[in-house]
C-alpha cells in the first residue's frame, strides 16, 4: 500500500482540512481524516497520474487553484507512518520503513507524545529507543494504546479508517469570531467557505452557476430586524474558479447593507453541474476557452456595478419578422432553446426605420441608380396574432447596387377592398 499524508499550513484555518480531504477525493476514493492531517491511499492511482511525483505535483497545483495552503506531505506504507514523517521537518528519505521511523522523535507519534515527559526520564527520545523497551512493562506502565499505535505505524497491525464520502449538495457554516457590522467584511470569512466549495466541486469534477451566502444576525438585534439575510451570486457559465467567485461575491457584498451585526455565515450551492473540461490551445485565439471565461467574468462584475438591466445580451427568437428575430434580455440570460435557421438570407446591418425608395417607370426600386435583382421574393405574412397594427405583409428581395453593394429590400403590400397599393423600402445592407 502507498499512503500519502497531507497537512495544511499552521497558519491555515482549521476548516481547510475538510476542504483538503474533499480535494484528495478527486485522486482516490480512499481518503480519511487522521488527527490534524488527511491521509489517502493512492497505490491504485499512481499509474493513472503518471507516478508519485506527477500525482504530488498535480495535487499541489489543484490545491493552489482552490486557494488551499498545502503544508507538509509524506509517503509511507502505512497511514500513521506517513503522518509521523510529515510532522518532521527533515525526515529520513532513504532506508526501510522501520529504519526511517526509528530515527523520528517521540513527537512524531501522538500516542508517544502524550507520555513524553515520563519517557524522557527513561532516556527515550526517539521512536526506535521506545520500541526497544520491554513490551509487557511498556503496556503495563503506559497502557495498550501506545503499543497499538507503534504496531500500526510500523505495519505490524492493520489500520482501520472511516472513509470520507462527498455529500450530494454543498452546505457549510462558519461562526464569526466577532460581530461584523459591515457586509464587505464578511468576504474575509466567506473565503474560507469558498475554498471548501471549490474543493468539493473539484472532487465532483463539477462547477456551479449560482451560490447563496447567508448570514445570521446577532441576538442583540432590534425587534423589527429579521433573523438574518442572504444574497444569491449567479455566474454566466459553470465554474469553480476561486478568484472569479471571490471577486464576484466582493462586488455583491460591496453593495449590501446589513440590517444588524452578523455573528454567523453560511454558504450553499444547491445545484452542482458537470464542468466541461477543455484542452488548452497551443496558441491563443478566438477559440481559447480562457478568453470566453475572462469576458464572462468582466460582464458579471459590470452587471453587479451597473445593474442587471444595463448589461443585456441578444438572443435569437423564432419568428419570420426580422425585427422579432432577436430579443434583448438582462445578462446573463437563461439558456436558450434551439432556434431554426431563417429560410432566407439575413442582412449584416439593419436600416431602422426602413428607408422608402423611389421607383422607375416599371415600378422597380431605385437606390443610387438602378438595382439588379439577385434573389427573391421571400414572402412574409406574420404578426396577425398581435393585432392588425402588427401585421406584416412583405416580399423581401436581395438587390445589387453598383454603388452600394448588396441590399435587402422589401415590397410592402396593403390589401384592401379597392385593390392593392405598394411601396419599396430599404431594410438592410450586406457587408
Amino acid at each position: 500500500m502507498r499512503w500519502l499524508a497531507l497537512c495544511c499550513r499552521l497558519d491555515a484555518p482549521a476548516d481547510d482540512a475538510d476542504a483538503l480531504a474533499w480535494l484528495a477525493l478527486s485522486f482516490t476514493p480512499r481518503v480519511a481524516r487522521l488527527e490534524e492531517a488527511v491521509v489517502a491511499e493512492v497505490s491504485a492511482s499512481l499509474r493513472l497520474f503518471g507516478g508519485a511525483r506527477a500525482l504530488r505535483g498535480k495535487l499541489q497545483a489543484d490545491a493552489e487553484l482552490v486557494g488551499l495552503a498545502l503544508g507538509a506531505m509524506a509517503w509511507a506504507p502505512t497511514a500513521l507512518a506517513a503522518l509521523a514523517l510529515a510532522r518532521c521537518h527533515s525526515p529520513p528519505q532513504q532506508g526501510r520503513l522501520g529504519e526511517r521511523l526509528d530515527a523520528l522523535p517521540l513527537a512524531a507519534l501522538s500516542a508517544a507524545q502524550a507520555h513524553h515527559a515520563m519517557l524522557a526520564r527513561l532516556g527515550c527520545q526517539r521512536l526506535g529507543e521506545l520500541r526497544r523497551l520491554p513490551r509487557p512493562a511498556l503496556a503495563k506502565r503506559f497502557g495498550p494504546a501506545l503499543l497499538t499505535a507503534l504496531d500500526r505505524a510500523y505495519g505490524d497491525l492493520p489500520e482501520v479508517h472511516g472513509w470520507l464520502t462527498l455529500p450530494e449538495r454543498f452546505s457549510a457554516r462558519l461562526e464569526l469570531p466577532y460581530r461584523v457590522e459591515h457586509a464587505p467584511v464578511l468576504l474575509h470569512f466567506a473565503e474560507t467557505l469558498l475554498r471548501q466549495l471549490c474543493a468539493f466541486l473539484a472532487a465532483r469534477h463539477a462547477g456551479v452557476r449560482a451560490l447563496r451566502l447567508g448570514w445570521q444576525h446577532d441576538a442583540m438585534r432590534a425587534r423589527d430586524v429579521a433573523d438574518g439575510g442572504e444574497l444569491t451570486v449567479a455566474t454566466a457559465d459553470t465554474t469553480r474558479d476561486l478568484r472569479r467567485l471571490t471577486r464576484l461575491l466582493a462586488e455583491h457584498l460591496g453593495r449590501t447593507t446589513l440590517a444588524a451585526p452578523a455573528g454567523e455565515i453560511s454558504l450553499s450551492a444547491d445545484s452542482v453541474l458537470p464542468l466541461e473540461e477543455t484542452s488548452a490551445g497551443l496558441l491563443p485565439g478566438p477559440t481559447d476557452p480562457q478568453e470566453r471565461t475572462t469576458t464572462n467574468a468582466l460582464l458579471e462584475r459590470l452587471s453587479v456595478r451597473l445593474g442587471s438591466a444595463q448589461v443585456r445580451e441578444g438572443r435569437l427568437h423564432e419568428d419570420h419578422r426580422l425585427a422579432e428575430m432577436q430579443r434583448w434580455q438582462a445578462w446573463p440570460a437563461p439558456p436558450a432553446l434551439a432556434v431554426r435557421a431563417p429560410p432566407g438570407p439575413q442582412p449584416t446591418w439593419l436600416v431602422e426605420p426602413p428607408q422608402p425608395l423611389r421607383c422607375d417607370a416599371q415600378e422597380q426600386p431605385l437606390y443610387a441608380g438602378p438595382l439588379a435583382r439577385i434573389s427573391g421574393p421571400h414572402r412574409i405574412e406574420a404578426g396577425w396574432w398581435e393585432g392588425r397594427g402588427r401585421l406584416q405583409t412583405r416580399d423581401y428581395f436581395v438587390y445589387r447596387s453598383a454603388a452600394r453593394g448588396l441590399l435587402w429590400v422589401y415590397h410592402e403590400r396593403f390589401p384592401d377592398a379597392t385593390g392593392s397599393a405598394s411601396e419599396w423600402f430599404l431594410h438592410g445592407v450586406f457587408a
